[in-house]
């Protein structure tokens, strides 16, 4: 076979082996872009968390977790199976262990930089490599700065030791931006600082997720505060108190002489006092048991005890949370009447309700 006639098939070689030559060269690349982006996402999940100073180490999909030795194994596990991707997690505990290194250029450092906000002002003091660059924050903060914010700009231009990509600050600008009072975050060279107010776990999460995307292998320390919401109080509880000292003063609850047994005319008040104390389903009372002075102490105690017991008896049955009832008895210690007439006797030999101070 002549030369001309061996070319074609020396070119359909070259143009298989091709393809062969650059999957073998991009596979492990991509494959070496996946771990990065788990890493990476795998870090900002425990830092939104809370949880700062882990190692993340991606083999393919398996991740290896470091951790300090008073986190919750269950909870890393948790959070890391949680990213899209992780097939399996491992955690271990003791000093932190590096990532192994791998070769390449070496990465640029980002310069310090601090984003901060008031109720009346956006803050950015940052060193960028370009006036290009410095346009670019504050075009950005221009879309976030809301009609009563004004913009602090303290962004200079260093074209060797600048930010090279001022882009990077967008997200922590967003994330800052958000809510009212004063927020920053400030980057040191070495660690992330977040500290202030914002509005909800959302908007602190998604702050350190920004810090960590905007300096990679940065210590991220989310000093975020997010408001404890205060349980609204309803009126008829803010009112509980008056209505039950109320209900006390125009109502008597009686016993029959010697017992524990509520007399006929005070069993409709008992009724009346488990309709008022389901007005308000977390008010707590103090039912006081009483009695009059014809026994002695020793047996006028346990007396008045077992009728307080049987008005929180009758309270439960009529509805009442029983955890909601204080039962105690007084004796013969507490008279309202004088013992020396049967109207006043009868008097005596009573139950008490009033509302419990709330901690």
């Amino acid at each position: 076979m002549s030369r001309l006639a061996r070319r074609p098939v020396v070119w359909l070689l070259a143009a298989l082996a091709v393809p062969v030559i650059l999957t073998a060269v991009l596979i492990p690349i991509r494959a070496d872009a996946i771990e990065d982006d788990l890493r990476s996402e795998a870090t900002a999940a425990l830092t939104a968390h809370g949880i700062n100073g882990a190692t993340v180490v991606m083999d393919g999909r398996e991740a290896s977790v470091q951790v300090a030795t008073d986190v919750d194994a269950a909870q890393i596990r948790e959070i890391v199976g949680g990213v899209e991707g992780v097939r399996t997690v491992t955690v271990a505990s003791g000093p932190a262990v590096q990532p192994p290194a791998t070769p390449g250029p070496e990465e640029p450092t980002t310069a310090g930089f601090e984003i901060g906000r008031t109720d009346r002002t956006i803050r950015v003091q940052a060193v960028v490599r370009s006036e290009l660059a410095k346009d670019a924050i504050k075009t950005e903060v221009e879309k976030v700065l809301g009609p009563d914010r004004e913009y602090d700009q303290r962004v200079t231009v260093d074209a060797a030791n600048g930010i090279e990509d001022a882009g990077s600050l967008s997200g922590l600008l967003n994330a800052i931006a958000i809510g009212t009072g004063d927020a920053s975050v400030r980057y040191d060279g070495t660690t992330v600082t977040l500290t202030g107010a914002v509005p909800d776990q959302a908007t602190k999460a998604m702050a350190a997720r920004a810090a960590a995307k905007a300096v990679p292998g940065a210590v991220i320390a989310n000093q975020l505060e997010v408001p404890i919401d205060k349980p609204v109080v309803s009126e008829a509880c803010r009112t509980f108190k008056s209505r039950i000292a109320e209900y006390s003063r125009q109502n008597r609850i009686n016993f029959l002489s010697g017992t524990a047994i509520v007399n006929d005319a005070s069993k409709e008040t008992v009724a009346r006092a488990a309709a008022l104390l389901k007005t308000c389903p977390t008010a707590r009372i103090e039912v006081a048991g009483h009695t009059d002075n014809l026994g002695s102490p020793a047996t006028s105690l346990p007396l008045s005890e077992q009728r307080a017991a049987t008005v929180k008896a009758e309270l439960v049955e009529l509805g009442v949370t029983g955890d909601r009832i204080l039962a105690h008895g007084y004796g013969q210690a507490f008279p309202i009447a004088p013992n020396t007439t049967a109207a006043g006797r009868v008097a005596n030999r009573r139950a008490e309700i009033r509302a419990l101070q709330e901690n």
